[in-house]
C-alpha cells in the first residue's frame, strides 16, 4: 500500500470516492445473489429446474473466485479509476442482457461474464478507497466499503425480491442494470485518477504464499472461517424452520437484523482494529462460535436465534473487516495481489461451504451444518491463536503494520 505517496485531497471528494466504492460493493453483490430471491420465476421463464437456476449464482461465485488473480495481474499497470469503472460498465451490460436473454445458456455465460468483474472489484475495491483517504482514516474507510455487504443483505436483496413480485425477474435485472449504470457515472465524477499501486505478475501472485509466511497464515484462517460461517449460514432457514417453526416472515425479519448486526459489526471493527487488529480477530471469530453454539442451544425459541443472530451478525462484522486489514498487514506493499488471493480463497470456500453442507444436511440433518460451522470457526479461532504475531501488531492510524 502506498496511501502515504497519493496526493492531498479535499475531505469531502476523498470521502465521496469511498462512497462510489461502497454502492459499487453493494451493486456487485446484489447482483451477485439476486437470483436466490428469484429462483423460481427464473426457472419457470426459462423452462429449466430450480437446482439449474441456482447455477447462475454457483458459476457466478467461482469465475469471480478462480479468475481474479490472473485478472488483477494483466492488468497490473491499468489505472484503477479505469479499471473500476470497465467493471462496471462489464456489471451494467451483463444485467442488461441478463434481462432480456431469450434462454438459459446466454444468461449463464453473461453470469460467468459478470462474475470475473465481480472477483477483480473485490480484490481492488477496498485498497482504493483506503488510498483515497488519508493514513489515519484508512482502516475506517475500509469499514464504510465493507457495510455495502450489510446494506445488500438489509436492503438490496429484499428490494429486488419486491421489485419481482410487483412486476418480473426481468425488470428486477433491467432496474439493477439502470443503477449500475448510476454508480459507474458517480465513479467517473468522483474518484481520481489512481495508478496501480503495486505491479505484479501471475507467477508472483501465486508465488506470495510459498515465500511470505504471514500470509499464507492469513489465507488459511480466511479459507477455515469463511467454510464454517458460510456452511452454516447458507442453511440457517432450514435449520429456524426446523428448530423454531419459523414462518417466512420471521425468517425474513430475523436475516434482516443479523444484516445490521454486521453492519454494526464493521463500524465496531473500524475503530478497533487500529488498537488491536489481533485482538478484534479473535474477540470477533470467538464470537462466531459462540452465536453458533448459542442457536444450537436456544435456537428452538424465537427469542433465543433472535439474540444468536444478532450476535452472529455483529462478529461476522468485525472478522470481515479483520481479514482485510490482516491481508494487508500481511502483504503491504503487494496488496491487491494478496487480496486476489484472498478473494480466490473466499469464493472457493464459500462453494465447498455450501457443498460440505449440503451434504451433511442431507445425511445427517440440518443441525449437523451448524456444528460444522462451530468446528471450522473454532480451528480458525486456535490457528490464530497459535500463530506468532506478524501480521497482528496494533495497527497505529491506520497504517498496516510491518512485517516481523
Amino acid at each position: 500500500m502506498t496511501t502515504h505517496d497519493e496526493p492531498p485531497r479535499s475531505a469531502l471528494r476523498a470521502w465521496l470516492g469511498v462512497s462510489a466504492i461502497t454502492a459499487s460493493l453493494f451493486v456487485f453483490l446484489t447482483t451477485e445473489l439476486m437470483p436466490v430471491g428469484l429462483l423460481t420465476p427464473i426457472s419457470g421463464s426459462l423452462g429449466i429446474s430450480v437446482g439449474a437456476a441456482g447455477l447462475t449464482v454457483t458459476l457466478y461465485g467461482v469465475s469471480a473466485g478462480l479468475g481474479v488473480p490472473f485478472i488483477v495481474a494483466w492488468t497490473r499497470r491499468v489505472d484503477r479509476r479505469v479499471l473500476l469503472s470497465t467493471l462496471l460498465a462489464v456489471l451494467t451490460l451483463g444485467n442488461l442482457v441478463t434481462a432480456v436473454s431469450p434462454n438459459y445458456p446466454l444468461v449463464l455465460t453473461t453470469r460467468l461474464a459478470m462474475g470475473f468483474a465481480s472477483g477483480v472489484f473485490w480484490a481492488i475495491g477496498v485498497s482504493m478507497a483506503m488510498r483515497l483517504v488519508p493514513q489515519r482514516h484508512a482502516s475506517r474507510a475500509a469499514a464504510v466499503v465493507m457495510s455495502g455487504i450489510s446494506i445488500a443483505a438489509v436492503v438490496g436483496i429484499p428490494l429486488g425480491t419486491a421489485l419481482e413480485s410487483l412486476s418480473d425477474w426481468r425488470t428486477t435485472f433491467l432496474i439493477w442494470a439502470g443503477l449500475s449504470a448510476l454508480v459507474f457515472l458517480a465513479v467517473a465524477a468522483v474518484i481520481p485518477p489512481l495508478p496501480s499501486a503495486n505491479a505484479v505478475s501471475v507467477r508472483e501472485v501465486f508465488g506470495l504464499p510459498l515465500k511470505n509466511a504471514p500470509l499464507r497464515s492469513v489465507l488459511s484462517v480466511v479459507v477455515l472461517f469463511v467454510l464454517g460461517h458460510f456452511g452454516a449460514y447458507t442453511f440457517v432457514r432450514p435449520f429456524l424452520e426446523d428448530s423454531a417453526s419459523a414462518t417466512p416472515l420471521f425468517i425474513t425479519a430475523v436475516l434482516m437484523i443479523y444484516g445490521i448486526g454486521g453492519a454494526a459489526g464493521n463500524f465496531i471493527a473500524g475503530y478497533t482494529v487500529n488498537r488491536s487488529l489481533r485482538g478484534s480477530f479473535v474477540v470477533g471469530c470467538a464470537g462466531l462460535v459462540v452465536s453458533l453454539l448459542s442457536l444450537l442451544a436456544i435456537g428452538h425459541e424465537r427469542g433465543g436465534s433472535i439474540v444468536s443472530l444478532i450476535l452472529w451478525g455483529v462478529s461476522f462484522g468485525v472478522v470481515q473487516l479483520c481479514q482485510v486489514n490482516m491481508t494487508q498487514a500481511a502483504a503491504p506493499e503487494t496488496f491487491e495481489a494478496a487480496m486476489s488471493l484472498n478473494t480466490m480463497a473466499y469464493n472457493t470456500s464459500i462453494a465447498l461451504g455450501a457443498l460440505f453442507g449440503g451434504l451433511l444436511a442431507d445425511n445427517l440433518g440440518v443441525a449437523s451444518v451448524v456444528w460444522f460451522g462451530v468446528v471450522l470457526t473454532a480451528a480458525s479461532l486456535l490457528l490464530t491463536l497459535g500463530t506468532r504475531r506478524r501480521t497482528s501488531r496494533t495497527v497505529p492510524d491506520g497504517v498496516p503494520a510491518a512485517r516481523e
